[in-house]
């Protein structure tokens, strides 16, 4: 399974959108970037589905364009015109070559959810590695009408008791990479990550000063 950061070379505020290429080829979320769906069509010339973490503008402001360039199907918690198929905690979805599990995440938005696999884990902006406030380990902001910091540490909270084990006496989860919304992707003990993010949005401090 490879993955793709598909705004990657952006020059406005956009999430990070990621084509994930191989037997069930995926975009998770779709970005704010003019011609994103021209940067997909250099890696695919099929694109089976689109799956939203919430839809937010920076997620979702090309959605539009990219369902028109593919006619995919479309996976999202909410409704949404586009959303074909929508999702509930629980579900299980197939994103590239693995199987993920929907993780009901809200908190920085009322319809947030992660999609786990056994290795993999796309987060959103649940929790990030870096974003400019913490490094190696921070969390969605919560200071906009709708979102709560408290709900929010109940979602990191899921994520870790979701998080499968990576069986025998290891303690580290079998999940070793991690591609957010936001920041760079992680590859490595994914818990500990998620841990750290977790305490820090625990201390109830603001993330940002003006929050």
């Amino acid at each position: 399974m490879n993955v793709h950061n598909v705004t990657a070379d952006a020059e406005t505020f956009t999430c990070n959108a990621y084509l994930v290429t191989g037997s069930t080829t995926t975009l998770v979320d779709a970005g704010a970037v003019s011609g994103v769906a021209d940067t997909i069509a250099e890696y695919t010339d099929t694109l089976d589905r689109v799956v939203l973490t919430h839809q937010h503008g920076d997620h979702i402001a090309e959605l539009d364009s990219v369902m028109d360039a593919f006619e995919p199907d479309c996976y999202a918690y909410s409704d949404h015109p586009q959303c074909t198929h929508t999702i509930e905690d629980g579900d299980r979805i197939d994103i590239g070559d693995e199987v993920f599990e929907v993780v009901y995440t809200p908190g920085h938005a009322a319809d947030h959810v992660s999609f786990m696999s056994e290795t993999t884990i796309f987060t959103g902006d649940v929790v990030v590695h870096d974003d400019g406030a913490f490094d190696d380990g921070s969390f969605g902001r919560t200071d906009m009408p709708g979102q709560s910091r408290e709900r929010l540490i109940e979602s990191i909270r899921t994520l870790l008791e979701r998080l499968p084990d990576g069986g025998g006496d290891n303690a580290e989860s079998s999940v070793e990479h991690m591609y957010s919304g936001h920041g760079g992707p992680f590859h490595g003990d994914v818990r500990t990550v998620i841990e750290r993010a977790l305490e820090r949005a625990e201390r109830r401090e603001p993330k940002y000063p003006d929050e």
